[in-house]
């Protein structure tokens, strides 16, 4: 019998509509490769556990994602630049890949897991991004956000920090930044909509 946890069942209702299917295609094709798979939400996302971390899926805005930990271990050819970047953006179901290769990648992910074998993470690949001046300035001009901004993990400073100096304008940039502060002193990080 699978070991299927009513919190992923959760998600998959939350998710978006087109959604649905691919993730319930994913679930289902796991349990199928792997029938002692464990289900769990790690990183408020569907996961799946044999022998240690070996997969796991999520739904975006706009697209899913599926990935394998071990990541290039298991599948060969790896697109970047997308979370969960072994199978790239998923729309709807027939842009997985058939059902006996993607049973062939769960089977080679579970050996490595019953073989012990570990990967190397190594630093993150993201370069350091400095504050513009004009968000620090806004931050020190709200004591409230700049006592939440401080609170935040650096990879929770990191997304407003990209964002913001990925406004094309400094239009952009200024309505960015006052979002931001109220966001923040809200408490509330860069994607809160999605957690």
């Amino acid at each position: 019998m699978p070991k299927i946890d009513k919190r992923v069942d959760a998600y998959i209702a939350k998710a978006p509509e087109f959604a649905k299917p691919i993730l319930t295609r994913i679930r289902e094709i796991v349990h199928e490769g792997c029938p002692d798979v464990e289900e769990t939400i790690k990183w408020s996302t569907p996961n799946f556990q044999y022998n240690g971390m070996l997969c796991g899926m999520v739904a975006f805005k706009e697209y899913c994602a599926f990935h394998f930990w071990k990541g290039k271990l298991v599948v060969e050819q790896e697109t970047e630049g997308v979370a969960g970047k072994q199978f790239g953006r998923l729309y709807e179901v027939s842009d997985l890949p058939p059902k006996k290769e993607l049973i062939r990648y769960i089977k080679k992910a579970m050996a490595l897991n019953d073989a012990g074998v570990k990967v190397e993470r190594g630093p993150s690949a993201k370069p350091k991004l400095v504050s513009p001046k004009p968000f620090t300035d806004a931050l020190k001009k709200s004591k409230q956000a700049a006592a939440v901004f401080e609170t935040f993990s650096a990879s929770a400073k990191y997304e407003y920090v990209e964002w913001i100096v990925g406004a094309k304008t400094d239009a952009t940039r200024d309505k960015r930044i006052a979002q931001a502060v109220e966001w923040i002193s809200e408490g509330k990080k860069r994607n809160w909509k999605y957690q």
